[in-house]
């Protein structure tokens, strides 16, 4: 199959490659997502025993694994650690969408030149 010609063709094999080159697969991405919940732990004393107080932070990193949804509670030393490697590993999954989208793109711009070339050697 030959690659499609033209800007539109150009400029998607340029965003695909410069992509590419960005990105290596890291070994410490995660994907998912981060959140956090809040709780009163019910102890009277507590401060989030407080009206307007709200509550102590339960930080929750959520992934599915093998096509069931995954949960675990992380504790406050990782969190700065856990929510920069699943922004990471979010950034990484988007630059691979946009690449499977530049490629299909391609493909579509390769099939209708072909048609084109074909209809003028009739």
């Amino acid at each position: 199959m030959k690659e499609p010609r033209g800007l539109l063709a150009s400029r998607l094999r340029q965003r695909k490659f410069a992509l590419l080159r960005r990105f290596s697969i890291p070994d410490d991405l995660l994907p998912g997502s981060l959140s956090v919940s809040r709780i009163c732990c019910g102890r009277p004393s507590c401060h989030c025993a407080k009206r307007d107080d709200p509550g102590h932070a339960i930080w929750t990193y959520t992934f599915m694994l093998n096509g069931k949804k995954q949960t675990q509670h992380i504790p406050k030393e990782m969190i700065e650690d856990v929510n920069r490697r699943v922004a990471s590993g979010r950034e990484f999954q988007d630059a691979v969408r946009e690449v499977l989208a530049a490629n299909a793109q391609l493909l579509i711009l390769t099939r209708q030149q072909e048609k084109k070339r074909k209809k003028k050697k009739r």
